[in-house]
C-alpha cells in the first residue's frame, strides 16, 4: 500500500510546469515550480518543518510548547500543520494588510490569529514584529520562530526546493525567478544551484515600497524607500539575515497593479489558480525578458494559492476600489 504516515510526508515535490500563454513573447523555455501543491498549499510549507524540528533537536522547542511567530499567513499554515501532528499550540502574530482568507483558514486548523497595524515602524511595540517577540516572553514554554533570522529557513531550501529544480531540469537551468520576502528561498535554492553551476543566474523580485533593490545596488539601507504597499508576501522595510545578497545577481520591481494584473493572467492564462506575489514574480521575469536566449531555462517559483485571495486578487469590487481594473 502507497500511503504517508501523516500530512507532513507529502511536503515537497512539486512539479514544474511549463508557461505558455502568458510568456509567448519570452525567446526561452519558461517553467513554474508551483508550489501549491504542498499541502499548506505553498512553498513555506518546507521551511517551516525544517524550523521546527531543528528547534526540537537543539531544545528550544520542548514537549508541549506554544510556538509563536510573525507571519504574512503561508509560513503560519506551514506551522500549523506541523504543530497539529507533533502536539504543540500555535499563535500567529500578523497584519492588517493581509486577506482575511489568510486568518480564516489559520483558525480552521487551530492557531490563534493576533493582527496588528501594518504601517507602523518594525520597532513599534506595536508592529508584528515586537508583538510575536513580546508574546513569546510573556508565554511560558514558548519559542519565537523569527522566520526572517532563522537559518534552518535558508537550509530547508538548500536542502529541497533547490535539489528538486536541478532534478527536473536536468541541470540545463540557466536564471531562477523568485519574489523575496524573508530570503529564505532564494537563498537557500541560489546557493544550491551556483554551487552546480555558478553561470546560472539568481533574481529576485521586489515590490515598490521595500528596502532590497537600492540596498543589493548601492549597500544603503534608505528609510526613503519604505512606504505602504498591498502586494503581499514580498519585499521587506527590514535586512532579515536570510536574505543572502551576495547570492542574488539582481532585483527587480514590480508595481501593486502588475502584480495583481499578472495574478489574475495566470489564472485565466494558463490555468495556474496563484497567489500575489507569483504574480509579480511572472510580471518580473516578463520584464527582464530581454536577457534571455533561445536556449535558456528559466525557472520561476510560485509561492502559493489563489485561495488566500479570493477577496482581494480575485475580487472585482476590490480591485475596482485599488485602481487595479
Amino acid at each position: 500500500m502507497d500511503y504517508a504516515d501523516n500530512i507532513l510526508e507529502t511536503i515537497g515535490n512539486t512539479p514544474l510546469i511549463k508557461l505558455n500563454t502568458i510568456t509567448s513573447d519570452v525567446n526561452a523555455l519558461v517553467l513554474a515550480k508551483v508550489e501549491s501543491f504542498n499541502p499548506g498549499n505553498s512553498v513555506k510549507d518546507r521551511m517551516a518543518v525544517k524550523m521546527i524540528e531543528d528547534a526540537e533537536a537543539d531544545g528550544r522547542l520542548k514537549p508541549g510548547g506554544t510556538i509563536v511567530e510573525g507571519t504574512s499567513g503561508n509560513t503560519g499554515m506551514g506551522l500549523a500543520l506541523a504543530a497539529i501532528v507533533k502536539g504543540y499550540k500555535l499563535i500567529c502574530v500578523s497584519t492588517d494588510k493581509q486577506s482575511k482568507e489568510k486568518f480564516d483558514i489559520l483558525r480552521a486548523v487551530g492557531a490563534k490569529v493576533i493582527v496588528c497595524p501594518t504601517d507602523v515602524a518594525p520597532e513599534d511595540s506595536s508592529s508584528y514584529y515586537s508583538t510575536s517577540k513580546r508574546i513569546a516572553d510573556e508565554t511560558p514554554n514558548s519559542w519565537c520562530v523569527n522566520q526572517y533570522d532563522n537559518p534552518s529557513n535558508t537550509q530547508a531550501h538548500y536542502e529541497s526546493t533547490g535539489p528538486e529544480i536541478w532534478k527536473q531540469t536536468q541541470g540545463k537551468i540557466t536564471h531562477f525567478v523568485v519574489g523575496v520576502g524573508t530570503g529564505g528561498t532564494i537563498s537557500g535554492v541560489g546557493k544550491f544551484l551556483k554551487e552546480k553551476n555558478p553561470n546560472i543566474k539568481i533574481w529576485g523580485i521586489d515590490t515598490y515600497g521595500s528596502v532590497f533593490k537600492k540596498f543589493h545596488e548601492t549597500g544603503v539601507f534608505d528609510k526613503n524607500e519604505i512606504y505602504p504597499y498591498s502586494t503581499e508576501g514580498i519585499g521587506e522595510d527590514i535586512l532579515p539575515k536570510n536574505v543572502d545578497f551576495s547570492i542574488i545577481d539582481h532585483f527587480e520591481k514590480v508595481t501593486d497593479k502588475d502584480a495583481a494584473v499578472f495574478t489574475r493572467k495566470l489564472a485565466k492564462e494558463e490555468g495556474i489558480f496563484a497567489g500575489n506575489s507569483c504574480g509579480a514574480a511572472v510580471k518580473g521575469l516578463l520584464q527582464l525578458k530581454e536577457n534571455f536566449k533561445k536556449e535558456d531555462v528559466v525557472v520561476v517559483l510560485l509561492h502559493d494559492s489563489g485561495s488566500r485571495y479570493l477577496g482581494k486578487i480575485y475580487n472585482d469590487v476590490w480591485m475596482e476600489k485599488m485602481n487595479f481594473i
